[in-house]
């Protein structure tokens, strides 16, 4: 059975990004409609290694493609009862950074709408490179 990577190893792979797209998606899109979606949406190579995350219209469904190092992994979660509770967004956003953890508490049933993120100390670099990808989506 193929899995997804570890929240430990996400966590320790720094290179390894999650991206969730804000509009919702069709979940009749095979490999090929979600790879192009990461680009026409989220704005990323699909072929990065980086996991992208689609929601369902209803919310009940969600898929995560990931390309690992000779082809596409899809894995798809639909739940029996409920919807998956995501994280807040902005207005007009159409992606979303996650974090392994944030993900992590998405499969595992946490409303992320209810969570607050208290500051925390980041370096000036992470700062620079995500206000400058802010900049980037407002042009």
């Amino acid at each position: 059975m193929i899995g997804l990577p570890s929240l430990h190893t996400l966590d320790q792979a720094q290179a390894v990004r999650i991206w969730l797209a804000v509009e919702k998606t069709d979940m009749r899109c095979g490999f090929d409609r979600l790879a192009e979606r990461v680009q026409t949406v989220i704005g990323e190579n699909p072929l990065s290694g980086h996991l992208f995350v689609f929601r369902s219209r209803r919310g009940d469904r969600l898929k995560i493609l990931v390309w690992d190092r000779d082809g596409f992994v899809l894995w798809y979660k639909r739940l029996e009862d409920g919807v998956f509770k995501l994280p807040r967004v902005e207005e007009g956003a159409r992606r979303v950074e996650l974090r392994a953890s944030e993900l992590a508490m998405v499969l595992d049933g946490i409303d992320m709408t209810k969570l607050k993120r208290v500051p925390r100390y980041r370096r000036a670099e992470r700062i620079k490179k995500a206000n400058h990808e802010k900049e980037k989506l407002a042009v």
